[in-house]
């Protein structure tokens, strides 16, 4: 795997992974121009689509369909700099009928203790939460 940037002008650069382009810039606030997401953000999304692939995987090979599934991410940053996640909070959302809450509590949590290799990136210097709801009711874990 690799990556690479090229700064554009003022904080906007053009990203490269795996062939694929895209911009990165920063908030209007520091200096950038907001042409696109920021670093930081796309760490949450990273995690989000890390986890969202390994759950719906695991689902399958349970043989467990949903009829919509979302991973949302709420992060806390510290107060100081380096300004780093002390806090993310994965809520996965579920909707589907008769969907049995046992097998999608197993499939996070295989996630995001044997196979989701960013949240183990992350872990342990940020504590990460999960949610559950399914068909917009929570769930206790």
């Amino acid at each position: 795997m690799k990556s690479k940037i090229t700064w554009q002008e003022g904080l906007t650069f053009e990203a490269e992974l795996d062939g694929f382009r895209f911009v990165i810039d920063a908030d209007k606030s520091v200096g950038g121009q907001e042409k696109g997401p920021k670093p930081k953000g796309l760490t949450l999304v990273s995690l989000a689509g890390c986890t969202g692939m390994d759950v719906m995987s695991i689902l399958k090979k349970m043989k467990v369909d949903v009829d919509a599934f979302e991973v949302e991410t709420d992060a806390s940053l510290a107060q100081e700099h380096p300004r780093r996640f002390v806090e993310i909070v994965l809520r996965y959302r579920f909707r589907g009928k008769d969907l049995p809450v046992d097998k999608l509590k197993k499939a996070i949590a295989l996630s995001q203790e044997k196979y989701c290799g960013v949240s183990a990136t992350l872990v342990p210097s940020v504590n990460i939460k999960t949610e559950i709801l399914v068909n917009e009711e929570k769930i206790k874990s």
